[in-house]
């Protein structure tokens, strides 16, 4: 990417996001990440940007298709593996999406906000190019096998509220992968993919602190508009038909990333 002393955060975020090459993608966040922390970037948080038509821009493959349609592959094969890795590489390159969108869409927002996304685009791509690179060592490449797009489905639907936006893309749909990542390392390492696994510890880690950014900027939201925290995430929920949250939870890594005794003790009670 071309930067230059007059380019601007958000505009360029949104040049990141319209990218259809998804290692193209990857490395033009990286590009962003290291021009905001040189000083070549201005920040203006006022700025009404206008979407394009196509948001986001993803590679032709691999083909989007419903949930249910995904086929299901032993993990006693290396192509079972392999499937399970692509989806982990597809749910990262949403990531990465999720989090730019964040960053352009919504303007006025104080300017933490902005840079606590850039941080999280950040460390999706780099989450994405760790295993977009190990699932090209079993012989496999990402766009290989369909995929979902429920991810950004939600992000769709929620592209007008902020508070819609966080209370239910990174705290809802992504907090979700605080309970389903340690299953799949167990999957992995159990496969005997050492490799794998140690990609998904990482993400992990990482993941705490990206869903702990929803919860922060959920909190300041809820101040600013005078609404009750709890009851008005419930209202969303059924506003925007959020998909029911059915346990197992991990309820350790939900409350390091900043859920509060009484969300987690109504997780308990769905």
């Amino acid at each position: 990417m071309n930067m230059n002393p007059c380019s601007e955060l958000r505009a360029q975020a949104l040049l990141c996001l319209i990218e259809t090459d998804a290692a193209q993608k990857a490395a033009q966040v990286f590009c962003l990440a290291h021009d905001w922390a040189a000083g070549a970037l201005r920040l203006d948080t006022h700025a009404q940007l206008a979407a394009p038509a196509m948001i986001p821009g993803r590679p032709a493959k691999p083909e989007l298709v419903l949930p249910k349609e995904l086929a299901h592959r032993s993990m006693v094969t290396p192509e079972g593996r392999a499937t399970l890795i692509h989806a982990m590489t597809h749910i990262e390159f949403n990531a990465i999406n999720l989090a730019l969108d964040a960053l352009w869409r919504f303007a006025d927002m104080p300017a933490d906000y902005y840079t606590d996304w850039l941080r999280v685009a950040h460390e999706e791509a780099q989450h994405f190019s760790m295993l977009a690179a190990h699932l090209q060592t079993l012989g496999y490449h990402y766009g290989d096998f369909p995929a979902h797009n429920s991810l950004w489905e939600m992000a769709d639907k929620t592209r007008d509220d902020v508070l819609a936006r966080i209370a239910l893309v990174p705290r809802t749909m992504e907090a979700r992968g605080l309970d389903a990542t340690p299953k799949v390392r167990a999957k992995l390492a159990q496969a005997g993919d050492q490799t794998a696994a140690a990609i998904m510890d990482i993400i992990l880690r990482e993941e705490v602190g990206h869903v702990r950014v929803g919860n922060r900027w959920y909190g300041y939201l809820c101040e600013l508009r005078g609404v009750d925290p709890i009851a008005t995430y419930a209202q969303l929920a059924r506003q925007y038909a959020a998909p029911v949250l059915r346990g197992p939870f991990n309820l350790a890594a939900r409350k390091a990333a900043g859920f509060s005794d009484a969300e987690l003790a109504a997780l308990g009670a769905t």
